[in-house]
């Protein structure tokens, strides 16, 4: 028997779900984790090319890299061809690299289809584009699927935002990057739904009668929104859909530059251009790995026997080459999503080299993301005009994905169409669960 799954490919988190026309099923893909129906979108690659995903990838991570030795050797890169007047010679390029580096941990993998000036990376001997690392991640959960069913799966309905970019060429660019990584991964029927098209489906499980339905669908790299018709399946209606490039990461981002860059020097060090750029790639999780060479390394120690901000540069440089960046990324999401329940948290990152202590306030962090409100309720007010349809004529506002429980956006959410019509549906489930109700459609 072959089945036909539908899969959350998340910025931030994935699952796997299938329906069986009376009930859905969210597969145990990630053992592990303490949801093992959600799996991390993170990839572990290591030396000898062993790929690893979710919660077994950060163990494996964790053990191999924090806090290593590193050796690095001068390697031939290749040549150029140089020119100048009537003069040519051929030149050779050297890099330096780190050869007890025992792998590399990707994250945001989904947010890279949409990167117009992001095309892969080199891991090791080998160039993983883009579609190369999806298609490692999809494969791997692809068997995680099939160990728990049992059965092949051939088929798959992937999820979507409504927008992978503004612009229609890298927006049909990226969907066809990932149908090709889908593809390679060994998926022989592949089709796709929009993220909150495919919540509405499993929102209206729920429903015992039509309702016009706006889908808030807020997740940890884009914000996603359908007004659909639902609750009749014969009439069944999207009347429009829209979304912008905002959500969870860049909220992460937005605190590490204006609360945690101190730490690691900003203020301090404005007269040493090379530290400054290096500080300024903190927030920047595909830049930050790549500062760990022993050119950076030599400038952050003669800074540091030189007295300029000794403490602030010995916890930068304990941040790139003690391999604590995601570590650190992650205590930084996770005082956000503090901030959904509490009014104040700490964010914390201790080290033999870093002693990262920072109170945060809800108050703080919505000051900080106060510019991000009014494109997210433009987006929400364009979308609802274009469907044609008044504010009082929507009945329910459905909120899925992480960054929807901000409680800032569900203020905005009540003001405009009234807390009673707010409705909270799984955050982490509710769109796998209506790709798996659409792939059997």
């Amino acid at each position: 028997m072959s089945f036909k799954v539908g899969m959350d490919f998340g910025t931030s988190n994935s699952g796997v779900a299938v329906y069986d026309g009376q009930r859905v099923r969210l597969l145990p893909v990630d053992p592990k984790n303490v949801l093992p129906e959600v799996i991390k979108t993170v990839l572990y690659i290591t030396k000898d090319y062993r790929t690893y995903l979710g919660q077994e990838a950060v163990e494996n991570y964790y053990r191999d890299n924090v806090n290593r030795q590193r050796r690095f050797v001068k390697q031939w890169a290749g040549e150029i061809d140089v020119y100048g007047a009537d003069m040519h010679y051929v030149r050779d390029i050297f890099v330096y690299v780190d050869e007890l580096k025992p792998g590399r941990l990707l994250q945001y993998l989904k947010t890279a289809l949409r990167k117009d000036n992001y095309n892969g990376t080199q891991i090791f001997e080998r160039y993983y584009s883009v579609g190369d690392l999806a298609r490692t991640y999809l494969s791997l959960l692809k068997e995680r699927a099939e160990d728990v069913l049992g059965e092949t799966i051939d088929a798959v309905t992937l999820g979507r935002p409504v927008k992978f970019s503004e612009k229609p060429e890298l927006d049909h660019k990226a969907q066809e990057t990932l149908r090709q990584a889908a593809h390679e991964a060994g998926f022989k029927e592949i089709d796709f739904e929009f993220e909150p098209i495919a919540a509405a489906l499993y929102y209206e499980q729920s429903i015992t009668k039509p309702e016009n339905v706006v889908i808030f669908d807020f997740g940890g790299g884009t914000l996603d929104i359908a007004v659909m018709r639902l609750g009749d399946e014969k009439n069944r209606k999207v009347y429009a859909s829209g979304g912008v490039d905002i959500a969870g990461s860049d909220f992460d981002r937005t605190i590490i530059e204006k609360r945690m860059l101190s730490h690691f020097g900003y203020g301090k060090v404005k007269h040493h251009p090379e530290i400054f750029q290096m500080v300024e790639a903190v927030p920047d999780w595909m830049a930050l790995p790549e500062l760990g060479t022993p050119i950076n390394k030599n400038i952050l120690e003669k800074a540091i026997q030189a007295k300029v901000a000794p403490v602030r540069l010995k916890a930068l440089e304990g941040l790139i080459y003690n391999d604590l960046a995601f570590t650190f990324y992650n205590r930084v999401e996770a005082g956000k999503i503090a901030l959904s329940s509490e009014g104040a948290t700490v964010i914390s990152l201790e080290d033999k080299d870093i002693a990262l202590w920072e109170l945060y306030t809800r108050s703080q962090f919505e000051s900080d993301i106060q510019h991000y409100v009014a494109d997210v309720e433009k987006v929400l007010l364009d979308t609802i005009a274009r469907s044609g349809l008044d504010i009082e004529e929507i009945d329910a506002v459905v909120k899925t994905g992480g960054s929807s429980n901000i409680p800032l956006f569900t203020g905005m959410l009540a003001r405009i169409f009234g807390m009673e019509k707010v409705k909270e549906s799984s955050s982490f489930s509710s769109v796998v669960a209506g790709l798996a109700i659409k792939a059997q459609m």
